[in-house]
């Protein structure tokens, strides 16, 4: 299968079918088999709601912000640093974990949320491979921005160093 306008091949399908698993999983612990909701005992729900409102405005924020890159029929030629961009480098994909994981928060399904942990690293998989794209089409520039901008998380970046070449 062929890559996309720099997407990984199967990312679409990927994410449909995360979605699905994810809302199968969480619909069926949350409201009718509530084998690992316990600790919703616990939390009490105006505490759960309000993390959870809290996760869905962020989320929100960056579907907006981040929504440039699919809103238009030809894809940006050039490395977007503003507006979610600015903080992290993949704003779209972490829109659709914290939404997630507000859901998950609402209800304390630890079934949902050991699921988000392996949609994470599925988000992870195919972001590291439209990365090496983008390093491929823009090179150095592109290299620069990783440097300077978190990949999930704003402010922790990876600080990329060319590897010592010196010589006794």
């Amino acid at each position: 299968m062929k890559e996309r306008n720099g997407e990984h091949p199967f990312g679409d399908a990927g994410q449909l079918i995360g979605l699905g698993l994810f809302l199968l999983v969480w619909v069926g612990d949350s409201f009718f088999l509530h084998l690992s909701t316990f600790l919703a005992d616990y939390v009490p729900l105006p505490v759960r709601l309000i993390a959870a409102g809290l996760a869905l405005v962020l989320a929100l924020g960056l579907f907006r912000s981040g929504h440039v890159v699919i809103s238009h029929d030809e894809r940006p030629k050039h490395i977007l640093t503003s507006g979610a961009f600015r903080y992290v480098r993949h704003s779209l994909y972490l829109a659709s974990m914290l939404t997630y994981l507000a859901l998950a928060m609402a209800t304390m399904s630890l079934f949902s949320l050991a699921l988000i942990a392996g949609l994470f690293v599925f988000y992870d998989f195919i972001a590291g491979y439209e990365e090496r794209l983008l390093e491929e089409k823009f090179g150095q520039e592109y290299k620069s921005y990783k440097v300077s901008t978190g990949k999930w998380v704003p402010g922790i970046a990876r600080k990329h160093q060319a590897p010592s070449t010196t010589t006794d």
